[in-house]
């Protein structure tokens, strides 16, 4: 019966702090593209113009 009303009163306060995780993100909101993204792409699409050009010399 000791055992049981040490392990109640440690296990009860980390019970009542725990909270709820975090809501899920709404599928339906998509994430836009940045400037970051297109300075990216753009740099990659002008690296493999140079490299395919120096590729025919």
């Amino acid at each position: 019966m000791r055992v049981l009303l040490l392990l109640i009163l440690f296990l009860l306060p980390l019970m009542l702090i725990a909270q709820p995780g975090p809501p899920p993100p709404d599928p339906g909101d998509p994430v836009p593209i940045t400037g970051v993204e297109i300075l990216l792409v753009a740099g990659g699409l002008l690296g493999l113009k140079r490299y395919k050009s120096a590729k025919k010399e």
